[in-house]
């Protein structure tokens, strides 16, 4: 057996090189690059591979300015590219590490692949305590890397060199596999990291993983046949399962052929354009009338790669036909079985074909009234975004109206990125898409900060689209370093920063649960009550963005705003557009509620009138399925 002598660094670097990934005929490249910040724990390892070899294999490195930053960069590539390629990130021992454990939680979340190779302690022991280890008085064997393990969907730590042989390819297997997809965790003791072993050739063959497509069993697809052809009221929420597997022809071919309307989650919105008849926008707690009104009386729910959150459930009040039953195409058993019903265990593409087929050999379609009522439902909320999101005050914007501003500037294709706060909610509710890609909310965890790094990651997967992420002041003051990575990489983003002075989405919530103001804004400490419930903090964001590299502009008004956007589309580079809101003028709910305890006692009568409310809410939750 020929044999190459090589550190465990080199040998990560060129078996990294060489995998690829299959599906449909098509092939690409696994692991797409390394992002990495360097330390004493990886510098001389992983590093000096990375910087020996790296450019000979075409495995190019890239350097962020946060650790938590690289891992959001990495997931958001990954859902890009529907969990087909994905990069993998460094970091060293200690904060460095554990800065990535938010980021492997959030892509563990959304079960998208990302590989995190955090250096860990001495395998030798000698150095005791090395720098930033965590010591234990009983267990000699913990690091902090052992956080990665409930945020990971595989952790391996490696000894020994060889252990590579065994590690290397059960973390590919995971990383390609639909339904166990996730983070994936190898920690990397620094002094492994340099030692060398006699690696097989073999072991840096190319190959490639086949991203599986499964099939329908017969017994299930019988069964879920006859659930459907027994519904006069079908309902289907479509989940980022079905964009995964590239499955909304099929989609769109069901719902029509079949008189079956489509809701959306935020992982599914997308998945049929905002026009289509069939789709009748958002349901749950985020939701619009027309899918909120229609999920109430719904006599199947067809849950077609979704998780089905307490946000697409209405923390399960949206559903409230007695006589609902509940079909569940994932291809993740744990998410076909939600909710109690039917699991159709395949890959959303093959299972909807498979129904189609069935359905229309049958006859079966749902009846006029049914479909008119769709239409009808679906107009109306149509017209209710329409009014959201035209301007009524040019000279003073509110959340909803930028929303529409942008989204024009951005078209059908152009991708809209955000994460957290209350914008969320109102894009799922306002952005009108056209393309199944064009949509991209980190919705699972809700990660403030996601929206810049993620950002990059698209463009990297896609360099020819327009990317606007679409961040508040909150979340910008988070994570906003990564504007140097993309200038420094040279990518093309408008970042538009709504400044509504703080956090107004909890602010909002707050209130709602009766709470008086408190904490959530963005205000100066009051010297006499010792609050902060002074005046705002005057942020300059623009000057902010400019030391940064950033063409930076403030657009108060929505003609400033649309020149902005015009003028970002037409120059390179990173542009960031801050907008001042009126944090006042929000978007309403539409039938939809979530599930956020009051007080149960209280001195204060709001908080005490709060309480009331939520338990004649609560009375609604759907216990049994």
């Amino acid at each position: 057996m020929k044999t190459v002598r090589l550190t465990v660094g080199q040998a990560i670097v060129r078996f990294l090189a060489a995998q690829y990934t299959e599906r449909d005929g098509s092939e690409r490249r696994l692991i797409r690059g390394v992002w990495g910040i360097f330390g004493h724990g990886n510098v001389a390892g992983l590093g000096q591979a990375l910087e020996e070899l790296g450019g000979a294999v075409d495995l190019p490195y890239y350097r962020p300015q946060n650790e938590q930053a690289m891992v959001h960069v990495a997931a958001a590539y990954a859902k890009m590219t529907n969990r087909l390629s994905t990069f993998a990130c460094t970091s060293s021992i200690g904060p460095g590490a554990t800065n990535m454990l938010t980021g492997a939680a959030g892509a563990t979340i959304n079960r998208l692949p990302v590989l995190l190779l955090p250096s860990d302690y001495f395998a030798n022991r000698i150095p005791d305590p090395v720098l930033q280890q965590l010591e234990h008085p009983t267990e000699r064997d913990v690091s902090v890397n052992d956080a990665f393990r409930p945020v990971s969907r595989y952790f391996d730590r490696i000894y020994r060199p060889e252990q590579l042989l065994s590690s290397l390819p059960e973390a590919m297997r995971v990383l390609t596999d639909p339904a166990e997809t996730g983070a994936v965790t190898i920690a990397l003791p620094e002094d492994v990291q340099t030692e060398s072993y006699d690696f097989p050739e073999s072991f840096f063959d190319r190959r490639v993983w086949r991203v599986r497509r499964p099939v329908p069993e017969p017994e299930a697809l019988a069964r879920a046949v006859s659930l459907i052809q027994a519904a006069r009221r079908p309902l289907i929420i479509t989940g980022g399962g079905t964009i995964y597997a590239e499955a909304t022809q099929e989609l769109a071919r069901l719902a029509e052929r079949h008189g079956i309307p489509v809701a959306e989650t935020q992982a599914g919105k997308g998945a049929l354009p905002w026009n289509h008849p069939m789709n009748v926008g958002p349901v749950g707690a985020n939701g619009g009338t027309a899918a909120n009104r229609l999920a109430a009386e719904a006599d199947l729910l067809i849950a077609v790669g979704t998780r089905l959150g307490d946000f697409a459930t209405a923390s399960r009040t949206a559903f409230r036909n007695p006589r609902l039953a509940v079909l569940g195409i994932n291809v993740a058993p744990f998410d076909a079985a939600k909710l109690n019903g039917l699991p159709l265990v395949a890959d959303a593409r093959r299972a909807l074909t498979a129904l189609s087929e069935a359905l229309g050999a049958a006859g079966y379609r749902t009846a006029a009234d049914y479909q008119q009522e769709i239409a009808r439902l679906k107009a109306e909320w149509d017209a209710t975004v329409d009014n959201l999101r035209t301007v009524k005050n040019p000279e003073c914007l509110s959340q909803a109206e930028i929303i529409g501003l942008v989204n024009e500037a951005a078209g059908g294709a152009g991708v809209v990125v955000n994460a957290a706060g209350s914008m969320p909610g109102d894009l799922l509710k306002l952005w009108r898409t056209e393309d199944p890609k064009a949509y991209h909310l980190e919705y699972g965890y809700s990660c403030m900060g996601y929206e810049i790094p993620a950002g990059i990651g698209i463009k990297l997967a896609d360099p020819d689209r327009r990317v606007f992420v679409l961040i508040g002041d909150g979340s910008y003051l988070m994570l906003n370093s990564e504007i140097v990575t993309a200038v420094q990489e040279g990518i093309d983003l408008t970042i538009v920063v709504v400044d509504n002075h703080g956090f107004q989405s909890i602010h909002g919530l707050q209130r709602s649960v009766g709470v008086p103001s408190f904490g959530n804004e963005l205000r100066f400490r009051d010297r006499q009550s010792g609050r902060l419930a002074g005046p705002y903090v005057p942020v300059d964001y623009v000057k902010h963005a400019a030391a940064m590299g950033a063409q930076a502009v403030l657009a108060s008004t929505a003609d400033a705003l649309r020149a902005a956007l015009a003028q970002a589309q037409g120059t390179p580079g990173v542009h960031v557009i801050v907008v001042p809101a009126d944090p006042e003028r929000r978007v309403p709910s539409f039938e939809g509620w979530w599930d956020v305890p009051v007080a149960e006692v209280s001195a204060e009568p709001s908080v005490q009138e709060a309480r009331r409310a939520y338990d004649a809410a609560r009375r609604k939750v759907r216990l049994t399925f």
